[in-house]
């Protein structure tokens, strides 16, 4: 058959068929193969029915069918199944052709495969794709990156398949070359593991610090989505709370175990920031509290076992209490996106990169999990200073941070008291104290690390980079 294809899709799991069908409803035609060829006639005979969709049966028919230069994009599980295909498509493709990794890859990867397709004559792009299977279908944001000759030839596709925001501009950019499209996309992960958590933090405290049924913070959670924390993560919160069990009548959130599952993206965000010296730590601690979770039956046995437990119960203005909660919950919000932000700003420096962070912020106004009115307020806040150091000192954030301090701080400080985890809320507070501290304990630290180890230290009254050391027991 002689090549008619647009571009080319392997991996026709949910995600791979969804973004097939989404390509063709915008006027692609798109060629699809897969590993267990029966996939590929189940999808004609199915989804695919009467639509521009051809099918392949091996990968040389695949190649054959695309149009040059040949895009190839990749929707198969992040790791060696990536490698494994790209050798065994990259001898059937020719110079210019493009390979396409569209899963959750880890940027490391993305760099080095970067590097091994261009030598091979080839482009690569390895993007992030948010927005899970809806989004796949309807329009995902999308955060290409890899070989910048290569964005000419996906950007039609691309663009015209991804969400679209309020304005109609299209989330998805080139964000910058080998591993930052990959980058971006951890870091957006990371930022939805602590906005994730902080969410629950709330449910959590709502539900056994203040005694609140599950449909009295169902409609708490409905008025938030209506203001500042207009999110996704909110609305489905709602709606996850309005959901009854068939089976009980009950509440359904009541009869889900408590243990969290993750793969992976938000443990990479951590690595990260610690192998860049850069502060995370509202997303290194729901990072933890899934990993706290995992461990049910421990949690069970000591929870049986007695452990000391304060006695104290909540006896104030339920209403009010509520409304710290919200403004612990978007304080501690703007402080986790604050992280990613400094997270990716450092990793643009070490691998040099030039981010635009405002764009990066319309790449997440629509169709992904973190998509939020509140991230028109992180454009603005860029576009007015590109440089900005850290989003907590644009004039709009710095107003909100002090508005919901008392609040936030409130929150916190009760859920020590009745005992109620919040550890997202408070790793949140203490970045937020210890960013605004002049000087901080770790001249204490680099004393101690001297006294030990002759790690030297500078000196408050000398000028930076000179380093000096005390012999302390003489």
């Amino acid at each position: 058959m002689a090549a008619q294809a647009d571009i080319g899709l392997i991996g026709l799991a949910v995600m791979g068929e969804n973004l097939v069908l989404n390509m063709e409803s915008k006027g692609f035609t798109v060629a699809v193969f897969n590993r267990t060829v029966e996939k590929v006639d189940r999808f004609l005979a199915g989804g695919a029915a009467g639509k521009k969709i051809i099918g392949a049966h091996s990968l040389e028919e695949f190649v054959s069918l695309l149009k040059r230069p040949r895009r190839v994009m990749l929707m198969v599980k992040a790791g060696a199944a990536v490698d494994a295909f790209i050798e065994k498509i990259a001898p059937l493709l020719e110079p210019g052709d493009i390979i396409i990794d569209g899963g959750n890859s880890h940027f490391p990867d993305t760099i080095r495969r970067t590097k091994e397709v261009e030598a091979r004559g080839l482009l690569y792009i390895g993007t992030g794709v948010s927005g899970g299977e809806e989004g796949a279908l309807k329009g995902p944001s999308i955060m290409p990156g890899g070989s910048p000759a290569a964005w000419p030839a996906v950007k039609d596709i691309l663009t015209a398949i991804s969400a679209k925001a309020p304005d109609g501009r299209a989330c998805c950019v080139w964000v910058g070359p080998d591993g930052a499209g990959h980058y971006v996309k951890m870091v957006h992960n990371g930022i939805e593991y602590g906005d994730m958590q902080l969410i629950c933090e709330a449910y959590q405290l709502m539900r056994f610090a203040l005694g609140m049924l599950v449909d009295e913070i169902q409609r708490t959670f409905a008025e938030w989505n209506q203001g500042d924390l207009d999110s996704y993560l909110i609305e489905i919160t709602r709606d996850i709370l309005a959901k009854t069990d068939p089976e009980t009548g009950g509440s359904m959130v009541d009869v889900i175990l408590d243990t969290a599952g993750q793969k992976g993206t938000g443990k990479w965000t951590s690595q990260s920031a610690l192998d860049l010296g850069a502060p995370a730590p509202t997303v290194a601690e729901a990072v933890f509290a899934r990993c706290l979770s995992a461990i049910k039956e421990e949690r069970v046995a000591a929870s049986r076992a007695k452990l000391p437990a304060p006695r104290a119960k909540f006896r104030g203005d339920k209403a009010k209490f509520v409304a710290a909660i919200r403004e612990a919950l978007y304080a501690s919000k703007i402080c986790c996106y604050a992280q990613g932000y400094q997270l990716m700003r450092s990793a643009a420096v070490e691998h040099g990169w030039t981010l635009d962070f405002g764009e990066i912020a319309l790449l997440w106004r629509a169709g992904c999990i973190i998509r939020a009115q509140f991230l028109e307020h992180i454009r603005d806040a860029f576009r007015k200073k590109p440089k900005l150091a850290n989003l907590m000192l644009a004039p709009y954030f710095k107003r909100a941070l002090r508005k919901a301090q008392t609040g936030w701080r409130k929150v916190v400080i009760m859920s020590a008291k009745l005992g109620v985890p919040a550890p997202a809320f408070s790793s949140a507070l203490a970045y937020y104290d210890g960013y605004r501290t002049e000087r901080l304990p770790a001249n204490l630290l680099q004393a101690q690390r001297d006294y030990f180890g002759a790690h030297t230290y500078e000196r408050v009254d000398r000028p930076r980079g000179e380093f000096f050391h005390t012999e302390w027991l003489k």
